[in-house]
């Protein structure tokens, strides 16, 4: 089960869970094009940034693109039209459409008004997520839940080519996908640089397709971004650690779809009562850029 920011109200509920449809041309931000992020209402996660909305004149919210990771599709329940969630908490938030040429992207999230909120440009997020690989998901989930200011930590696969992958077809390295985690956490306790930071601290950046005795490249070091900013950040830290002669492996890509892993991976060492094999902290920065929770 994911972590829910908001309580819902009764038309938030019929949209959000039960996948009802707001009347067109009726919702707060169907005329609206501010600056900034649209986040979903029930989780308070990112979903869409303001430049890839676009006035499709069908009455709903539309953009042409999503922030990586934050967008799940599934088929409708008519069979015919393809459903689009939240990614991390599951709320419904319309459908996505494409051939139709409205933009050059050629594709169209049609989203309720009331399935989001709105943070201007100038204001901090409520929540935001980062994706690391680094080695067996059970050590690297439970290290980042000691962090002050993250708020879940899901393991998960991404980065490879086939969709929902089992761990069973992930083990076989035949699928692309790194054994990953996606952290939530809060931007007003804690900043992306720290996260990334105590990433290069839980894992051996220099061991090349693995992590101690897993190896295979579903165990690699990689920093997914979902945008610019924590790309650049991430590009910054990993010079530092090359500019002290450390051979660093990490890659850096751009986020792809984050699929959660099995229920009986998550919150493994906690269900198991064992302690990873591992992953634990070596001091490589200043020991005050994070806080742990003993």
């Amino acid at each position: 089960m994911t972590k829910k920011l908001n309580n819902l109200s009764p038309d938030e509920y019929k949209v959000i869970v039960n996948k009802a449809t707001e009347p067109p041309f009726t919702g707060k931000f169907n005329n609206f094009f501010e600056e900034g992020t649209y986040i979903c209402k029930q989780c308070g996660l990112p979903l869409y940034e303001s430049n890839s909305k676009f006035d499709a004149g069908c009455g709903w919210p539309s953009f042409d693109d999503e922030i990586p990771g934050a967008i799940r599709r599934q088929l409708d329940a008519d069979g015919r039209r393809t459903e689009i969630l939240c990614a991390y908490c599951g709320a419904h938030l319309g459908h996505v459409f494409e051939g139709e040429k409205l933009t050059k992207k050629n594709v169209r999230h049609c989203v309720n008004s009331i399935s989001m909120d709105f943070i201007p440009k100038e204001k901090t997020l409520p929540r935001q997520r980062a994706i690391f690989a680094a080695g067996c998901f059970w050590g690297v989930e439970y290290m980042f839940k000691k962090v002050e200011g993250v708020i879940d930590v899901v393991s998960g696969y991404t980065g490879g080519h086939l969709k929902d992958p089992t761990y069973e077809q992930v083990c076989s390295g035949k699928t692309g996908h790194a054994e990953s985690v996606l952290v939530v956490y809060d931007p007003s306790i804690i900043d992306y640089e720290a996260l990334v930071r105590y990433f290069f601290e839980i894992h051996d950046f220099t061991q090349e397709d693995g992590q101690g005795p897993d190896i295979g490249e579903q165990y690699r070091s990689e920093i997914f971004y979902t945008n610019e900013e924590q790309r650049n950040i991430a590009e910054k830290v990993k010079n530092e650690l090359i500019n002290r002669n450390l051979n660093v492996v990490t890659k850096i890509t751009r986020a792809k779809d984050f699929y959660r892993a099995e229920e009986y991976h998550q919150d493994y060492y906690k269900k198991t009562g064992k302690s990873p094999y591992c992953h634990f902290r070596r001091t490589i920065f200043k020991n005050d850029y994070i806080k742990i929770i003993v």
